[in-house]
C-alpha cells in the first residue's frame, strides 16, 4: 500500500494504491483523519486500490464520520472495481459520495 497527499485549490486529495488491509489500515486511518481535520474538502482517489478489507473500509467510514461532524466535504473518486465490489457488498456505495473522476469531483465541489 502506498499513498500520496496533495492539494488542489481548497481540496485535499489522498490517492491510495495497492492493498488497503489490516497491515496498513492504521496508517490510512491516520492520513485520512489528519486530512479531514484540515477543514478542507477531502477526496480519496482509489483507482489504484487492488484490494480493501474490512479494516480499510472501517478507516474510510471513520474518516467520513469525522468529516460529517466537522462539516467537511468528503468523497471517494475513481474507485477501482475491486474496492467498489466491497463497498457495494456493505451497501456503502449508498452512503459515500462517489465520483467517476477527479475532474467530476472537483467540479461538483465535494
Amino acid at each position: 500500500m502506498a499513498y500520496q497527499v496533495r492539494s488542489e485549490g481548497d481540496t485535499i486529495i489522498v490517492a491510495l494504491s495497492g492493498d488497503v488491509d489490516l497491515d496498513n489500515s492504521p496508517e490510512v486511518r491516520n492520513v485520512l483523519l489528519e486530512s479531514v481535520s484540515g477543514k478542507r474538502g477531502v477526496l480519496v482517489e482509489m483507482s489504484a486500490v487492488s484490494y480493501i478489507d474490512s479494516s480499510g473500509i472501517a478507516s474510510l467510514v471513520e474518516a467520513y464520520q469525522s468529516a460529517r461532524r466537522e462539516r467537511t466535504p468528503f468523497a471517494l473518486v475513481s474507485v477501482s472495481d475491486a474496492a467498489m465490489r466491497v463497498l457495494e457488498l456493505a451497501r456503502l456505495d449508498q452512503v459515500f459520495s462517489i465520483h467517476a473522476s477527479l475532474s467530476d469531483a472537483l467540479a461538483d465541489g465535494d
